[in-house]
């Protein structure tokens, strides 16, 4: 097969990975920069790369980043529009990328998520916006965001109040999310491949510090998930239509919590905390389509 990795940082571990992972197996791999595409749109559609008109590939990995998602989606409706097989299409990108969509498709089929609470624009009530989550401590989170970027907690109620004065000034869209107190500064990431959890591990954040991201210096142990977990998160995956995701769970006093959902998940924290080669679970994906 060819196959094109969508991926702005050629060298990243995860990019080097699945190249690496595809040659093992004979395939003929590119890395495809999306931002350099440009898209002829007509009765013969076509993509221009560096300008040239790229040939049609068997198959598409996107490593989609979040800045990006405008562009990067649109690039994977054109190769969509050719009948190419993708392994995240641009509906699953931006079905996890907004996350107050996410949460409303998940809570739509009975998979529980944190107490939600998205404001109108001109809503000024703070006391009243902090009552809808339980309360302080809560979390505000910009609507398109990964890796832990955009999220915020607010356990001052002050604090919370300017904030969210700064945000609605700026006409920013967020979300208020309940603070699960028994999780703080854990939650547990399922690697979920063409409808099966191929790996697992619970991330530990750095002391003083609530996010559990890998790329902010948490640590990771490999788990075993129960079989709730493991259901939800290929639920949540079939949900949004993703054949590859990292679904985040919370694990709380009333159960797991879908946390959010990464349809570009990092393979270089998993992989080294669970010595399995996702990556190459990836290709094989592809080759049993």
């Amino acid at each position: 097969m060819l196959i094109f990795i969508l991926s702005c940082h050629s060298n990243s571990y995860s990019t080097s990975r699945l190249r690496e992972a595809a040659r093992n197996k004979g395939h003929r791999v590119r890395i495809i920069d999306y931002m350099q595409c440009e898209l002829n749109i007509g009765f013969e559609s076509h993509i221009y790369y560096r300008g040239e008109v790229l040939e049609k590939p068997d198959y598409i990995i996107p490593r989609i980043g979040s800045s990006a998602t405008f562009h990067g989606s649109n690039v994977l409706r054109q190769f969509e529009m050719m009948n190419v097989k993708i392994v995240v299409f641009a509906e699953g990108l931006l079905n996890s990328r907004d996350k107050l969509r996410a949460s409303q498709n998940m809570v739509y089929n009975n998979i529980e998520v944190p107490k939600t609470y998205f404001p109108s624009p001109n809503q000024s009530n703070f006391e009243y916006m902090i009552s809808q989550v339980g309360g302080i401590p809560l979390i505000v989170k910009l609507l398109e965001g990964t890796q832990g970027i955009g999220v915020f907690l607010m356990d001052n109620k002050n604090e919370a109040r300017q904030l969210l004065n700064k945000l609605n000034k700026e006409n920013t869209n967020y979300l208020l999310q309940e603070y699960i107190a028994e999780s703080k500064g854990m939650d547990v990431r399922a690697f979920v491949v063409g409808g099966k959890v191929v790996a697992a591990m619970k991330r530990i954040a750095l002391n003083g510090e609530f996010r559990s991201n890998i790329h902010r210096g948490g640590r990771g142990e490999k788990i075993v998930l129960s079989e709730r977990e493991e259901y939800l998160a290929v639920k949540t995956a079939k949900i949004l239509k993703l054949d590859v995701a990292g679904v985040d769970i919370l694990q709380s006093k009333r159960g797991p919590l879908v946390l959010e959902v990464n349809s570009s998940p990092g393979l270089e924290g998993i992989e080294k905390c669970t010595h399995i080669d996702i990556a190459n679970a990836i290709i094989e994906q592809l080759e049993s389509n």
